[in-house]
């Protein structure tokens, strides 16, 4: 293992059709956005687990119960959590101060980022390993797919607009305001749109992979 002082945080919500990938119901119907939402996660997890980078944990809202999470926990390399919290912000404030009591920094990703791959993944850790306080991997929609920390930073996720393409321009402003020296990867993007969709199957296809429904 690579980076075993570090973590990889997994924020997921449990694949339940209407409650998950809802942009894109009108396009798959629930149930298949909520087919695809697993698949990517379960991709995720795999390509995290199979990489040997560092420890990976899967942060599961409302709680750990679902069939899919009890599934991920019979998995080496995989442990699970639960989100605490009343908004995104919260949970993961709340889940970077856990892990950063017993780890010297760490990563959280969302199970559904398809731009993030061991390259990210990989460039992150080594730049939290080698002394970089922060990174971020921004998204082009304006929030961003990774978020990398080496100490808690609860003014990173306070008061911020999730959801909006406001995210990575206040988390920018915030890190210059905390003196947080950070790092940024390439643009990513999420897939919570019909456009998004048919990228990545455009994507998938010319990497020779199956499609994700």
């Amino acid at each position: 293992m690579e980076f075993p002082d570090h973590r990889l945080m997994v924020f997921a919500k449990a694949p339940i059709p209407g409650r998950v990938k809802t942009r894109l119901a009108g396009h798959l119907g629930a149930i298949g956005a909520a087919r695809l939402y697993r698949r990517m996660l379960r991709e995720t997890l795999e390509m995290a687990v199979a990489a040997r980078l560092c420890p990976v944990e899967l942060w599961c809202a409302p709680d750990r119960n679902h069939p899919f999470f009890r599934r991920c926990r019979r998995d080496p390399g995989v442990s699970l959590h639960t989100q605490r919290g009343a908004d995104l912000g919260i949970r993961m404030d709340r889940a970077f101060r856990d892990v950063l009591g017993r780890a010297r920094g760490a990563l959280v990703i969302g199970g559904d980022c398809a731009s993030v791959g061991l390259t990210e993944l990989r460039t992150g850790l080594q730049w939290l390993a080698s002394g970089a306080p922060a990174v971020l991997g921004p998204a082009e929609d304006g929030g961003y797919v990774l978020l990398g920390l080496d100490r808690p930073a609860p003014a990173l996720f306070r008061g911020i607009p999730w959801s909006t393409p406001r995210v990575l321009a206040m988390t920018r402003q915030r890190l210059r305001v905390t003196g947080l020296d950070w790092r940024e990867l390439p643009p990513g993007f999420d897939v919570d749109e019909p456009a998004d969709y048919r990228r990545l199957c455009r994507l998938r296809a010319v990497q020779g992979k199956a499609s994700v429904v």
